[in-house]
C-alpha cells in the first residue's frame, strides 16, 4: 500500500471551510480531519458540510473523545455522516486527552478512570460496528501500553498519538506491542510534528518548543525541509513498521506541499 495523506484543518467561516475542504481534496489529500475539543466546532456538522462540497476526500474526528457522548450518540452521528457523506467517513475515536476532563464535565458527562473510559471506547466502537451500515473504518488513537493493546483488538488502523519529542525507536516499540496482540494486518499512522525549522503555533509559541530542540532530541515528527528526504524516510517507515499515513497540521500544508507532490503526481 502507497502512503497516504490526511490534513488537520478547522474552520474560520462556513465559506473559508468550504474552500478549505476542497482544495484538500484537489492537492491530493485522502482525508480532511477536525479535532474533537470544546474550543473548536463539533466534529460531526463540520464534517457534513465539508462532505456536501467534496466528492473523493475522506473524512475523520482526529479524535472523538469517548467520553465525552454515549454510545447511542456517537452511532446516531456515524449514521448520519455515513449517509450525508456516501460512505466516506471514517470513526476516529480514543479514550480523551487527559485535560479533556473539564470539557467531559461541561458537558454533564462522566470523566472515569483511565480504564472505564477504555471501556467507553470499545463501547462505542462495538456499538457503531453494529449498528451502522455500512461501518465506516475505525481509527483508534493510542499511547500506552494498556491503550495500544485495546486498538490491536479493534482498531482498523492506530494513531499512533506519541508526544512531539517521541522518537523512532518509540514508535517502534508502540507498533511492536500492537503487532503483538493481534494476528490481523492493522496499519498505521504517525502525525507531523514539524518540517524544516517549521512548527505548529501551539508547540511553538505555547510550549516553546523549537524545530533544533526536537530534533536534537531524536523526534520522529520532526522531518527535513527537502521533499527527497522527506519521502526517503517516510517510505523507509511504511515498509518497516507498517506507517502509511501522515497527518499533516494544516499549519504545515505549505511547507509539506513540494512532498506531498511527490506522492500524488501522476
Amino acid at each position: 500500500m502507497s502512503m497516504t495523506f490526511g490534513i488537520v484543518i478547522t474552520p474560520r467561516s462556513g465559506t473559508a471551510w468550504a474552500r478549505a475542504a476542497q482544495n484538500a481534496e484537489q492537492q491530493g489529500y485522502r482525508t480532511i480531519l477536525l479535532p474533537d475539543t470544546l474550543n473548536t466546532p463539533s466534529p460531526f456538522p463540520t464534517l457534513a458540510a465539508a462532505a456536501a462540497v467534496t466528492s473523493t476526500v475522506r473524512l475523520r474526528p482526529n479524535v472523538l473523545a469517548a467520553p465525552l457522548r454515549n454510545p447511542a450518540a456517537t452511532v446516531r452521528e456515524t449514521a448520519a455522516l455515513q449517509l450525508l457523506s456516501d460512505g466516506r467517513f471514517e470513526l476516529g475515536i480514543g479514550s480523551g486527552r487527559p485535560d479533556a476532563s473539564t470539557e467531559a464535565e461541561r458537558l454533564g458527562m462522566s470523566w472515569g478512570s483511565a480504564a472505564q473510559r477504555r471501556e467507553q471506547l470499545i463501547a462505542a466502537a462495538d456499538a457503531v460496528r453494529t449498528q451502522v451500515d455500512p461501518a465506516p473504518p475505525i481509527v483508534v488513537a493510542a499511547n500506552g501500553p494498556r491503550m495500544l493493546t485495546v486498538a490491536a483488538g479493534l482498531a482498523d488502523r492506530v494513531l499512533l498519538a506519541a508526544g512531539p519529542e517521541a522518537t523512532e525507536a518509540d514508535l517502534a516499540e508502540m507498533v511492536r506491542i500492537v503487532r503483538d496482540n493481534t494476528d490481523r494486518d492493522v496499519r498505521f499512522t504517525h502525525q507531523l510534528v514539524g518540517i524544516g525549522d517549521e512548527l505548529p503555533f501551539w508547540l511553538s509559541k505555547r510550549l516553546g518548543l523549537t524545530a533544533d530542540g526536537l530534533r536534537a532530541a531524536g523526534s520522529a515528527g520532526v522531518l527535513d525541509g527537502d521533499p527527497a528526504a522527506v519521502a526517503e524516510v517516510l517510505e523507509y517507515r511504511r515498509e518497516k513498521y507498517g506507517i502509511d499515513e501522515l497527518i499533516v497540521p494544516g499549519e504545515l500544508a505549505d511547507a509539506f506541499a513540494l512532498t506531498l507532490d511527490r506522492f500524488t503526481a501522476t
